[in-house]
């Protein structure tokens, strides 16, 4: 087919319809989760957010009932980080990652010392072997592991488990209102199932670009931190629309899938700490500026809850808990106009009545105010 130009203003309406973000719906969480390919979850509480401000009246306690009847696990998947992921993607996204978490066995500069030239099967067979009675935390694990392997540090070997095994965090980590030290247990004997032998790398891309797309090759290496998918999209042109962004780029997308128009309204919306649409092209510019990344993107590698208007990220937001009350505070980070202002705080309102259901009061603030 051929290639039809798409202005960023129209690729970010796009995503945003794709991402749930242009209007709350009624879609189950378990639903929405596997639709949106999983929640970024490195910390407990982001996957909550993600949902609240995605699917009307929205509970947390959806989400914790999905955990504890491990119908959603907490594991380490695309990019090497942490993930919602529903128990079936699971077990089809994780060996499909596989490289990723390989390759960082071998350059992690962290731990590729206590690695180098370890029997990866010993050690993927050993870690197996430490879970199978009860869950372990890595650091429960490491002096175990250094029995095993001597000489070797037990940080590093444990991290190696964690990359040569699919492990996920059990409950209480990540349920809403508790938590708990990351315990480990391998994914299949968690779910009472065996990853899939077979898993599509075709697949996998076209569930992204349901939930991303119009996206370029690097964008779905964003996403996956995967590499050549390029060639994956090659092979899958002919079932594709193909669109060139106004950076020139090459953009695929399903046929079917919603793009509204450039001018469709998009209403304000706080996101998750963390929010996958943020980390899941190579080129935000869709809906981020970089100067503005640059504030909501931390060094530390925290990524500040998101104040969308109009469809771009505009500031970002901080809450303080006190004896009685809670306070969000707003931080402009482009000229937010007044008429947008009752928008955000009545946004702010709800999240907070929404994550702080008791506090005796509840105040938004600007921080420029």
């Amino acid at each position: 087919m051929g290639s039809e130009r798409m202005s960023d203003r129209a690729l970010g309406r796009a995503t945003l319809a794709r991402q749930g973000l242009l209007r709350r719906t009624g879609t189950p969480a378990l639903e929405m989760i596997e639709h949106l390919c999983g929640l970024q979850a490195q910390a407990p509480m982001p996957p909550y957010f993600a949902l609240w401000a995605r699917i009307e009246n929205f509970r947390p306690d959806a989400l914790s009932e999905l955990i504890e009847r491990r119908e959603v696990v907490r594991i380490v998947a695309m990019r090497g980080t942490v993930f919602a992921l529903s128990a079936a993607d699971a077990l089809t996204f994780r060996p499909l990652v596989q490289p990723l978490l390989d390759r960082d066995l071998r350059t992690n500069t962290q731990y590729r010392a206590h690695l180098y030239g370890i029997d990866a099967a010993a050690l993927a067979a050993a870690g197996r072997d430490l879970v199978r009675d009860r869950p372990l935390t890595q650091l429960q694990m490491r002096p175990l592991l250094e029995e095993r392997f001597p000489g070797r540090g037990g940080a590093a070997l444990a991290h190696g488990v964690r990359g040569l095994v699919p492990m996920v965090q059990v409950p209480p980590r990540g349920l809403w209102g508790r938590s708990g030290q990351p315990a480990l247990a391998t994914l299949e004997s968690w779910v009472g199932q065996a990853l899939d032998p077979a898993p599509s790398l075709r697949t996998m891309v076209l569930r992204y670009l349901a939930a991303f797309g119009p996206a370029s090759a690097l964008d779905t290496q964003a996403w996956s931190g995967l590499t050549r998918l390029g060639e994956i999209l090659d092979e899958l042109r002919p079932q594709l629309r193909v669109f060139t962004a106004e950076s020139g780029t090459e953009l695929f997308d399903l046929p079917d899938a919603p793009r509204p128009e450039a001018g469709v309204p998009a209403p304000v919306r706080i996101l998750a700490p963390f929010d996958n649409v943020l980390l899941s092209h190579a080129d935000r510019r869709r809906i981020l500026d970089d100067e503005v990344r640059k504030r909501v993107f931390t060094q530390n590698g925290i990524i500040k809850p998101a104040v969308l208007v109009g469809g771009r990220v505009a500031g970002f937001t901080t809450t303080t808990v006190g004896k009685d009350g809670v306070i969000l505070e707003v931080e402009p980070l482009t000229t937010i106009a007044k008429s947008h202002r009752p928008a955000i705080e009545a946004e702010g309102r709800r999240l907070l009545k929404f994550a702080h259901p008791e506090a005796v009061t509840r105040e938004v603030r600007f921080t420029d105010s």
